[in-house]
């Protein structure tokens, strides 16, 4: 059975049991807890919190989906028989519907019937019980109805319970499922709720989310010795040099493909977040590309392939195929300029700790797990924790000093960045900051909660803002959203500002960008008064006093920035 054969499979299956098959979203994440999308439930947080309506959105309280996903944790372990970067998750869900019993049935069932497991192959793992959470014996009587009690494993919180995502949330007991020793799925059953100061209580309508690894699958259905040897990974494999070791090759083939997705999606390399952790997929690549010599051709052999193979079930990837080559063919010369340089410098030093380890990333863009490597027993003591140290030390350096350069009124914002180069210049960004402000609300109103900021751009001649939605706006919806913006405008709301901690900003509804990182005092902007509050939202400023002093906002270009992402360009007169 094919990985193909495995997604439609899987797909069909829940189809035919009500479920609604949504596409995958974006591995930007509109989560700020997260650089890149982890897990199937991502997208489905307001419906598992009650904050969206499953049956309004999808016609049923039951979901399916593909979903893109990537774990940066597991960076530095990919070359062995099972990490990968980028991987595929297969999940159903459920919005207080069916529960323990349907989940477990339909679980042995797809195994059995559909991936043509053997029973005799399948464990699963419940969760014992402590103080909090009392032993899960629903679970368990449902797993004997299909397997005997010796492959029932009783395990403790580590394994077999499953939240909350924060300080507080959903949260209940966990299965994990085996075919073999391999675990393949995990069952989360959501049916408490946990306050910050640790007391449960029962949760009004139970959810449940369920992930499986397609690769896990894919090995153990196409009986292959690794993840690597399935047909996710091999046809690529085989277009790389054969004399070259074969940790090598995995983790250039697991990069790249990682890498395509990445840029699909329309993230790009840079030095900070999520753009960082593409430059050091794209480096290390590039880095084994100089040092054995391998013909630029192959590289773009294997990314050709990857894009068209997988593009077949993720349409985007075809979509942005001249983007990804040329992204990929831009970061490759960029890094080639000092690449033998760095290399040779790398040579040169004695012992390397986190001070030089950066410094060779600064300056030649060497990525960590390069020096680390190529260092061997004189990086020995290095560690990720004196790097990022470093990192993060340039990086209050770098922002110290840009807030000089502009005067102290800090415009380099997480939610975007500002230009500016004079006083008046100053005045008409911070007129199209505060219209921005008005037309993330104006969207809001208008196309629902689903729209999620992804970035924003903001110079004296034009405001630029890109968010989630997917599909291309009407020219009534535009109408309906600059019409918002300049009702806004006319009503010459006051702009006030509030410091709160950034929990209890998240409390109030105030709008936030998902990818921002935010320190734990941050400020919420409110422009209304009191008869009406039109947006909140957490910003850093600067702003006018009240929103007559913008003048006339008109919307003069939406258009697709990348997957599942639009963008709106904006003028003021």
């Amino acid at each position: 059975m094919t990985s193909k054969e495995i997604r439609d499979k899987f797909l069909n299956f829940f189809k035919q049991r009500g479920h609604a098959v949504v596409p995958s979203s974006s591995l930007i994440p509109g989560d700020p807890s997260v650089l890149l999308t982890t897990a199937g439930m991502q997208q489905f947080k307001p419906y598992f919190l009650g904050k969206a309506d499953p049956v309004h959105d999808f016609g049923t309280r039951r979901t399916a989906s593909i979903q893109k996903s990537f774990r940066t944790s597991d960076i530095d372990e990919v070359g062995d028989e099972s990490h990968l970067t980028f991987f595929e998750m297969l999940g159903h869900f459920s919005f207080g519907d069916y529960f323990k019993k349907e989940t477990i049935e339909w679980t042995y069932e797809f195994l059995t019937t559909v991936l043509k497991i053997s029973p005799e192959r399948i464990w699963a793992s419940v969760f014992e019980g402590d103080d909090a959470i009392p032993f899960d014996q629903e679970s368990y009587d449902a797993w004997l109805r299909f397997i005997p009690e010796k492959r029932i494993k009783k395990g403790g919180r580590e394994g077999n319970v499953w939240g909350p995502p924060g300080p507080e949330g959903p949260c209940g007991a966990a299965n994990e499922v085996y075919v073999d020793d391999l675990e393949v799925a995990t069952l989360v059953f959501m049916e408490y709720y946990c306050a910050q100061d640790g007391s449960l209580s029962p949760l009004a309508d139970k959810g449940v989310d369920v992930g499986w690894g397609l690769e896990r699958a894919a090995k153990v259905i196409q009986n292959a010795s690794t993840v690597f040897d399935t047909d996710l990974f091999l046809p690529f494999m085989e277009l790389l040099p054969a004399d070259l070791e074969i940790r090598i090759k995995r983790i250039v083939t697991d990069h790249l493909r990682a890498v395509a997705f990445l840029l699909a999606d329309g993230l790009r390399p840079s030095n900070k977040e999520a753009g960082y952790i593409l430059r050091r997929l794209l480096r290390r690549a590039l880095v084994y590309e100089h040092i054995y010599k391998v013909p630029q051709h192959v590289f773009d052999a294997v990314i050709h392939d990857i894009v068209h193979e997988y593009g077949e079930f993720y349409p985007e990837l075809l979509r942005e195929n001249e983007n990804i080559r040329q992204e990929f063919n831009a970061e490759r010369q960029k890094f080639g300029s000092t690449l033998q340089r760095g290399l040779k410098e790398l040579e040169r030093v004695n012992t390397i700790d986190g001070t030089i380890a950066f410094n060779l990333y600064e300056t030649f863009g060497l990525p960590y797990e390069i020096i680390k490597e190529l260092g061997g027993a004189r990086a020995q003591t290095l560690s990720h924790e004196s790097f990022d140290g470093e990192f993060r030390k340039h990086q209050e350096i770098s922002r110290a000093g840009q807030e000089k350069k502009f005067g102290g009124h800090g415009l380099l914002l997480d939610t975007g960045e500002l230009k500016a180069g004079n006083e008046e210049e100053l005045k008409t960004v911070t007129r199209l900051h505060t219209a921005t402000h008005l037309l993330n609300a104006a969207l809001h109103k208008v196309l629902g909660n689903t729209v999620e900021q992804r970035g924003s751009d903001i110079t004296p001649e034009r405001t630029r803002f890109d968010f989630l939605f997917p599909r291309k706006l009407t020219g009534e919806e535009l109408k309906k959203i600059e019409e918002l913006v300049n009702y806004a405008i006319a009503k010459d709301f006051p702009v006030s500002a509030k410091e709160m901690s950034l929990e209890e900003a998240k409390k109030s509804g105030a709008l936030f960008f998902y990818e921002g990182h935010y320190p734990e005092r941050v400020k919420v902007y409110t422009i209304g008064d009191d008869k009406e509050i039109f947006s909140q939202e957490l910003c850093g400023g600067p702003h006018v006093t009240h929103t007559g002093e913008i003048g006339h906002f008109k919307i003069v270009k939406e258009e697709s920035s990348s997957f599942g992402v639009r963008r709106i360009r904006g003028v003021i007169d």
